[in-house]
């Protein structure tokens, strides 16, 4: 008699079902990866040089206080409604269809403040408009 206990059969793993679903893992991302390359967009950035700004007399300067004020060409408008900064700046612009209007906002100027200047600039008719900046060590403008 064999009195001694059996071990019953140790399980063994099976690794093809495992491979299987690796090879098609595989297959999708080389396939997803491909058109990849095919969403990049070729984007040529402007370049700036450092030569001296021409002196344009039509243009009109527009500032934006934190709080919501407005300048025109550094005289304080009074109200803060849109007919009176329109008012402002057709009468900064003289008549110059052509004025270049440039927006100076402090950087922590509410989004409305610098869409209602964008919405004077239509009211008077003046389509040309930019945006002032400067470099991150440069001093306020006052």
């Amino acid at each position: 008699m064999n009195f001694r206990r059996q071990r019953p059969d140790e399980p063994d793993i099976n690794l093809i079902p495992f491979i299987d679903v690796l090879l098609v893992i595989l297959i999708f991302l080389m396939l997803a990866t491909s058109f990849s390359k095919f969403t990049e967009l070729q984007i040529n950035l402007p370049t700036a040089d450092a030569e001296k700004l021409k002196d344009r007399p039509s243009e009109v300067i527009v500032s934006v206080a934190a709080d919501g004020r407005y300048a025109v060409n550094r005289k304080p408008v009074d109200g803060r409604s849109v007919e009176a900064l329109a008012a402002e700046m057709a009468a900064a612009a003289g008549g110059n269809a052509d004025a270049m209007v440039i927006v100076s906002a402090d950087a922590t100027a509410a989004h409305q403040s610098v869409v209602n200047v964008m919405d004077a600039a239509r009211r008077a008719n003046l389509p040309r408009l930019t945006f002032a900046t400067q470099t991150q060590n440069a001093a306020p403008i006052r």
